[in-house]
């Protein structure tokens, strides 16, 4: 390739190094589909995560959360937005209004998906990465007490 200003060759532009979605890091949709399940068993199952057990059979339940939980996190880390097109939003605030989050509840939940990340054998990097995220949105979920 030849510059039009003069005769040298012209420098080939330095290669655009792509950044993978977090989407991508954890595996997709079968990552997505397998950390949310490798989570909610641990909610129903493990002491760690009761008090998030005990908040789901008053609201809508695990099954429900299951499902929900896996579109919004679709979305949230960069695929398809599954939420959105299925309820106009992906706002947290909006979805978790009927729940009093207290901060045992938000400790708790940070605590199982950590948890669950680990089970499902992510890299610390990656691991870093989604608890960052999840740890600021937790943040402003906290509405009582």
């Amino acid at each position: 390739m030849m510059d039009e200003s003069n005769t040298a060759p012209a420098k080939a532009p330095p290669p655009v190094k792509k950044t993978k979605l977090l989407y991508d890091l954890v595996g997709g949709e079968d990552g997505i589909h397998h950390l949310v399940e490798v989570f909610y068993d641990i909610v129903e199952s493990e002491p760690e995560g009761r008090v998030l057990h005990i908040l789901h059979l008053r609201g809508h339940g695990v099954a429900h959360s299951r499902i929900e939980q896996f579109n919004f996190l679709s979305g949230f880390l960069g695929g398809p937005r599954l939420y959105v097109e299925k309820f106009g939003h992906s706002d947290v605030r909006r979805m978790h209004e009927h729940v009093e989050i207290d901060a045992e509840a938000r400790d708790a939940w940070l605590q199982c998906m950590s948890m669950a990340i680990d089970r499902v054998g992510l890299d610390s990097d990656i691991k870093g990465q989604l608890m960052t995220n999840f740890t600021r949105v937790a943040m402003m979920l906290k509405n009582k007490g």
